[in-house]
């Protein structure tokens, strides 16, 4: 595996209104959901260790701290940035950030599992 600290992935999103907390249950104002905004934040994760993942492996998520800071409407285009600061055996830890241009909209710090994709699915 190559996975070593200072890997970087994104993501972005243009918020719509499948996307907020009336839609997915998560609050009553049609703002960026929590929810969508932590899948965010995850798949910039994915996306930073996706080259360094030896074949056949995947990785699921397993641990997150987030803060949703602040709103995003529907139309708002949201980045988030994932950084790997550790590896530890098979589990990997990132510090992400989600931003609304200059506004930050989340801080979280995520930990996730590489597995191999067969034998996890085999135990699902």
């Amino acid at each position: 595996m190559g996975l070593q600290p200072g890997l970087r992935g994104e993501a972005r999103l243009v918020v719509n209104d499948d996307d907020t907390a009336i839609a997915l249950g998560s609050g009553d104002v049609p703002v960026l959901g929590t929810p969508a905004l932590l899948a965010l934040v995850e798949k910039a994760a994915c996306a930073a260790i996706a080259d360094a993942l030896d074949d056949g492996d995947t990785s699921v998520g397993v641990w997150v701290d987030l803060e949703h800071i602040a709103a995003a409407m529907p139309g708002d285009e949201v980045a988030a940035e994932a950084e790997l600061v550790g590896v530890e055996g098979k589990t990997v830890e990132f510090r992400c950030e989600a931003r609304d241009g200059e506004k930050v909209v989340a801080r979280a710090r995520h930990k996730r599992a590489v597995v191999n994709r067969e034998r996890f699915l085999a135990r699902a």
